[in-house]
């Protein structure tokens, strides 16, 4: 059997008897090149069934035209959602887009930044992992002008972009509500390193609308995970449970957090939300499926995803240092009320 070989442009050179050099202007409807060359370039290459290498121009350019993604996982519907919203600004602008999974491990998080350089993206987008507490793997992207996006998972210091929510403000809101349903002793599941943001500022805003409403801020009732996993909740939440007295109420900051905390009462005989009400965080599909309906916190990932591609692209195409602000904000969390946690 004939082995399958890629037609190139010297295959397309030779059958029009022209230099390759036309035949490479051709394909870019160079100025040069005549419209009727152009034409019958273009229609050649198609009748033999050219496919330009982006790759190999790329790499002579040192551009691939590929935006790296490196992010914990793939299997939170926060995360898939957030790449739907990077794919979709990509392909608009001819970009392509490589995808890779830390699984919230710093070895793997340094060794995939790595990997990315070496296969000369354009651009990165990252959404930290959990175990990280330092970010100089990322220096390799600042210091040769390869535009770099942190998204929400993003370190403390580090001078370039970020999309972000106002995690502090949606902590507040969501432990507010609890507040208002009448609980007292509120629960909060954190998570990650004191080096990133994200669980920290929720934390805060938890601390503080239990300290503007009077209510005292107990370490008992706090407990850090160091995944964000459902048997790390469900292990969290037995001991809550076992503390005397126990929590009436929870701010879980990721829906699978809650979804265990409510599967872990019902099999205690713990009424939700009578004797213990739950909020969690991100809106995810699991908070409406299960029973009863999970109340959550809006979290608009797909939006941060056209963003974060939005901001490489424009970095990308401008020559000189821009201007805009380092950072992109999402204020419109909102509290969706369920069944999770309405009292009153």
């Amino acid at each position: 059997m004939e082995e399958h070989r890629h037609v190139t442009i010297y295959d397309i050179a030779e059958r029009l008897n022209l230099a390759t050099s036309t035949i490479s202007r051709a394909l870019k409807d160079h100025h040069t090149i005549s419209e009727k060359t152009i034409k019958l370039v273009k229609q050649t290459a198609k009748e033999m069934g050219f496919v330009p290498n982006t790759l190999a121009a790329g790499l002579r350019g040192n551009k691939s035209r590929t935006i790296g993604i490196l992010i914990p996982t793939v299997t939170q519907p926060f995360l898939s959602s957030l790449i739907s919203g990077i794919e979709i600004a990509a392909q608009k602008s001819e970009y392509s887009v490589l995808i890779m999974q830390s699984h919230d491990s710093y070895e793997m998080e340094v060794n995939l930044a790595k990997s990315l350089y070496s296969n000369r993206v354009s651009g990165v987008i990252c959404s930290l992992a959990m175990e990280t507490k330092d970010t100089s793997h990322f220096h390799q992207f600042s210091n040769n002008n390869i535009p770099l996006v942190f998204v929400d998972r993003v370190p403390r210091d580090y001078d370039t972009f970020r999309v972000v929510i106002n995690n502090y403000l949606a902590g507040y809101k969501a432990t507010k509500h609890l507040i208002e349903q009448g609980c007292k002793r509120i629960a909060h599941l954190t998570a990650g390193s004191e080096f990133g943001t994200l669980y920290n500022e929720r934390k805060r805003g938890y601390m503080d609308a239990l300290l503007e409403n009077e209510l005292p801020v107990d370490e008992k009732l706090i407990i850090n995970l160091k995944e964000m996993t459902y048997e790390d909740g469900v292990k969290a939440c037995n001991q809550l449970f076992d503390l005397k007295p126990r929590p009436d109420g929870l701010f879980a900051p990721g829906d699978i957090l809650a979804v265990s905390a409510v599967q872990t009462a019902k099999k205690r005989g713990i009424k939700i939300p009578e004797e213990f009400a739950v909020i969690g965080f991100n809106d995810d599909p699991i908070s409406k499926i299960i029973e009863p309906n999970i109340s959550t916190i809006t979290h608009p990932a797909e939006k941060m995803g056209k963003a974060a591609a939005e901001l490489i692209i424009k970095n990308l195409k401008s020559a000189k240092e821009e201007d805009d602000a380092k950072e992109i904000t999402f204020l419109n969390t909102q509290v969706l009320v369920r069944e999770s946690s309405k009292r009153i």
